[in-house]
C-alpha cells in the first residue's frame, strides 16, 4: 500500500512539473502586459481574450500559422513519399554500399542546420524559390527523410519476406503490392513517422526564418514582432505560444491509435 502511494505521489509530482509551464503560459495569455509585469498571481484575476483576438484579427499573425501548416504538411507528404520506397529497398534488398548509404542518411540528420542554411539560401535565391513554402518544405526534407527512412526500415524489416513472395506469385506487381498490401501492414509505422516529420518540421526555426521573408513567413518568425522599443508583449507572445501547441496536439490525437504500437515495434 505504501509503495503504491509513493508511486502515485511521484506520478503527481511528475505531471505537475510537466504541465506547470503550459498552465503558466495559459495564465499569461489571459492577462494584459501590465498585469503580467505587476504582482505575481497563480491565476488571472481579470481574464481577457484580447491577446487571442489580436492574433485572429491581424493577418500578419494568423497567416504565420497558415504558412507554417502549409510547408509542414508539404514536407511530411514529401518525406513519406520518398522514404517509403527507400526504406523498402533497404529492408528487402542487398546492394553494394547499402550499409554505408544508410549511415550517410543518418549523418544528415546529425548535422546542425546552420551548416546548410547559407547554401540553401544562395541556391533558392538563384533559382527563385526564396520566400516560398516549397523552399522550406524541401529544406526540411534534408533532416526528415533520413529519420523517416530509419523508422520505416525498422517496421518493414519486421514484416516477413514470405508475404512479398506470396503476393508476387499471386500476380501482384510491385507497385500494386506495395500500395494495397504492404503499406497497410505498416500503417502504425507510417503514423509514427508522419508524427515525427510533422513535429520536427513544425518546431524548426533556422531554415524557416532564413528562407522566408514576407510571403511564407512562419509563426516562429512572426512571434519576434512582440519585441519592440517599449519591451516585449508577454501576453501576446504567450497566446501565440499556446496556439502553436494546437497543431501538435491534433496530430497526436489522430495518430494516437498507431503511436503505442509504433513506439514498440519501430526504431524510435
Amino acid at each position: 500500500m505504501m509503495k503504491g502511494r509513493k508511486k502515485l505521489i511521484a506520478l503527481g509530482i511528475y505531471f505537475t512539473l510537466l504541465f506547470l509551464p503550459i498552465y503558466w503560459m495559459l495564465n499569461m495569455s489571459l492577462r494584459t502586459n501590465a498585469d503580467i509585469l505587476g504582482a505575481l498571481t497563480l491565476y488571472p484575476a481579470d481574464p481577457t481574450f484580447a491577446n487571442y483576438i489580436n492574433i485572429f484579427t491581424d493577418p500578419a499573425w494568423y497567416m504565420g500559422y497558415v504558412n507554417s501548416i502549409i510547408y509542414v504538411t508539404v514536407n511530411t507528404l514529401i518525406s513519406l513519399a520518398v522514404a517509403l520506397p527507400a526504406a523498402y529497398a533497404f529492408s528487402r534488398y542487398s546492394f553494394v554500399g547499402d550499409s554505408q548509404v544508410f549511415f550517410w542518411l543518418l549523418t544528415n540528420r546529425m548535422a546542425p542546420a546552420a551548416v546548410f542554411a547559407l547554401p540553401f539560401f544562395q541556391l533558392y535565391s538563384t533559382i527563385g524559390l526564396l520566400d516560398t513554402h516549397i523552399a522550406v518544405a524541401l529544406a526540411h526534407c534534408l533532416f526528415n527523410v533520413p529519420l523517416a527512412v530509419w523508422i520505416l526500415e525498422g517496421f518493414m524489416s519486421g514484416i516477413p519476406r514470405e508475404i512479398d513472395e506470396t503476393a508476387f506469385i499471386d500476380g501482384y506487381s510491385l507497385p500494386r503490392f506495395f500500395i494495397t498490401i504492404f503499406i497497410p501492414l505498416i500503417r502504425a509505422g507510417v503514423g509514427v513517422t508522419a508524427f515525427f516529420c510533422f513535429m520536427f518540421s513544425w518546431v524548426e526555426l533556422l531554415f524557416a526564418r532564413t528562407l522566408t521573408i514576407t510571403n511564407a513567413k512562419p509563426i516562429q518568425a512572426v512571434m519576434t514582432r512582440t519585441i519592440s522599443a517599449t519591451g516585449m508583449d508577454w501576453g501576446l507572445l504567450a497566446a501565440a505560444g499556446m496556439l502553436t501547441l494546437v497543431p501538435g496536439a491534433l496530430v497526436i490525437w489522430f495518430v494516437r491509435n498507431h503511436m503505442a504500437r509504433g513506439f514498440a515495434l519501430g526504431r524510435v
